[in-house]
């Protein structure tokens, strides 16, 4: 958990769990990005609505994707999945 900006991130640790298997280059951009970007304002960025979810959002960091839930309410940022994009990623 952190807090940013009034902004808490929360992880899920399957997807930090995903992270641990990209290449330590990849994994220091993403952690850096979901950190010091998605964790500061959300709604920047590469981003773009997932269909049919209210408050769920996907960010492009270069071949990879991270998933997070915005509740805004709460001023919290749930990250759910990070993976590399592939024909099955959507």
């Amino acid at each position: 958990m952190n807090s940013n900006a009034g902004w808490e991130l929360k992880i899920r640790d399957r997807a930090l769990k995903n992270v641990e298997k990209f290449p330590k280059k990849d994994r220091e951009r993403i952690t850096g990005v979901i950190e010091r970007e998605i964790g500061l304002n959300p709604y920047l960025g590469d981003i773009e609505k997932i269909k049919g979810e209210e408050n769920h959002w996907r960010r492009r960091i270069g071949a990879y994707r991270i998933f997070y839930e915005i509740i805004p309410q709460e001023k919290t940022i749930f990250v759910f999945r990070i993976e590399r994009r592939t024909s099955k990623t959507y």
